[in-house]
């Protein structure tokens, strides 16, 4: 009973990393990307999410609930999981070492990022603009926290979608499993430019 309530939360710890944490991560990345714009266009763009129906009850149920549960699951794998070198790779437990890793810093960053603007938004501390970010970002030390925290959350996912392809049985042969290699190693590249992109001009205007 306890190895089949194991197998189901991974599956599900899996899945939540993908949907709906992934597609949330990118969606927040794509618009925070708005701001190389312009200051309006990145305003427009935020005001839009941030007064989206029953918002309160989507951040709840659609990111907090799946990120609680994938981070406490994660940290409790992070601790505890081996290396298997028997079944994978040298590359591959590479890239299991670096998930875990990413992800202790990720989850570290989230809850600072979400200290830093949701919830100072939430207190009417802070408006949620333009200038909100610019004034964290033009700190160079928060600056280059933001960019290790962005590029770790990117290959947390990215990383994270090989092994859910994997472990849903959606890439099972050598062949399949290298293609998604590739193709997740373009999905990290392509998401961290827009990340990184949208950091500097917060910062540095440009």
């Amino acid at each position: 009973m306890a190895e089949h309530r194991e197998y189901f939360n991974r599956r599900l710890h899996s899945l939540l990393g993908v949907v709906p944490i992934g597609l949330f991560l990118l969606n927040h990345l794509v618009v925070n990307h708005f701001a190389v714009y312009g200051e309006e266009s990145f305003n427009k763009a935020a005001s839009f999410m941030h007064n989206l129906p029953f918002v309160i009850m989507l951040e709840i149920f659609v990111i907090y609930l799946p990120l609680i549960f994938h981070a406490v699951l994660g940290v409790y794998i992070a601790f505890t999981a081996k290396n298997n070198v028997k079944r994978y790779s040298l590359f591959r437990n590479w890239m299991f070492f670096l998930q875990r890793i990413t992800g202790l810093i990720t989850l570290v960053f989230i809850a600072w990022h979400v200290w830093e603007t949701r919830v100072q938004v939430g207190l009417g501390n802070a408006d949620l603009d333009y200038s909100l970010m610019e004034g964290i970002l033009t700190n160079p030390a928060m600056f280059w926290f933001y960019i290790i925290g962005v590029i770790s959350a990117v290959f947390h996912f990215s990383n994270g979608l090989w092994g859910f392809l994997v472990s849903w049985g959606i890439a099972q042969t050598p062949r399949s499993q290298k293609i998604v290699t590739y193709a997740t190693l373009v999905v990290f590249l392509v998401v961290s430019y827009i990340g990184v992109r949208t950091l500097i001009t917060f910062a540095y205007g440009i």
